[in-house]
């Protein structure tokens, strides 16, 4: 009995101008994705089709792909004729992420504790440090963005794909009162309201470096507990 011979693909030679409008879609997703997480949209802002397609000039078809995932991610309500909006924020809301987030950040960061690699821990002591040092630049969106950077990199020493999946999309449903807090917290920076949460990162970074597990995991939990607390004096 021989064989049947191997036959080629036939959609083998259409995969590269799919793979190109992938990309375009993929770039467009992450900058959306990003401007979410840092909050950069106000909650229940209408993001349209033809006006970020105009922005990334790109066509409809990528920013509609784009849309929905992030729809599918939850980071976006969709509508029936195309266009998404940025979910409103409420108590109710803001309490179930923050559960889910102590939850799974705290297993996240007792497991950075004990796989964390030396030139991990060295990496995450700068940008501790460059997070304190964007404080004194009066730029919210910076802190943010290094205020994630420091986290994920913790999250990213526990060397756990799933762990880290979960928490990031937990993060991309945060972007709404992320937008909260920045507006917040901006006209406040010289009055040193972010200091508290630089305390924070610093107790985080020492119980790293100690090897303390438990006491790492509580000061994840209490640097979540604080925005959470803010942010539900500004829902009410």
């Amino acid at each position: 009995m021989t064989d049947a011979p191997e036959r080629e693909s036939p959609a083998g030679h259409d995969l590269a101008p799919v793979a190109a409008r992938a990309t375009v879609a993929d770039r467009v997703y992450q900058n959306l994705r990003q401007a979410l997480v840092v909050g950069k949209f106000d909650p229940g802002q209408m993001l349209t089709i033809s006006s970020l397609a105009r922005t990334f000039q790109t066509s409809h078809m990528p920013v509609r792909e784009a849309l929905r995932r992030l729809g599918a991610e939850g980071a976006l309500e969709m509508r029936a004729n195309g266009s998404a909006y940025v979910p409103p924020v409420t108590r109710a809301a803001l309490d179930d992420i923050c559960r889910a987030r102590i939850a799974l950040e705290r297993l996240a960061t007792q497991q950075a504790v004990e796989n964390i690699t030396p030139a991990e821990l060295d990496a995450l002591e700068r940008l501790e440090a460059e997070h304190t040092a964007t404080s004194h630049l009066q730029n919210v969106y910076e802190m943010l963005e290094k205020n994630r950077d420091f986290h994920f990199s913790i999250y990213a020493a526990a060397h756990s794909p799933v762990l880290y999946q979960l928490i990031d999309t937990l993060w991309l449903r945060y972007g709404p009162y992320m937008r909260m807090l920045s507006a917040h917290i901006a006209p406040k920076l010289a009055e040193g309201l972010h200091e508290p949460f630089m305390r924070g990162h610093r107790a985080i970074v020492e119980a790293l470096r100690a090897g303390d597990p438990a006491r790492a995991a509580d000061m994840m939990q209490a640097d979540i507990e604080r925005t959470q607390k803010l942010l539900q004096e500004l829902c009410e």
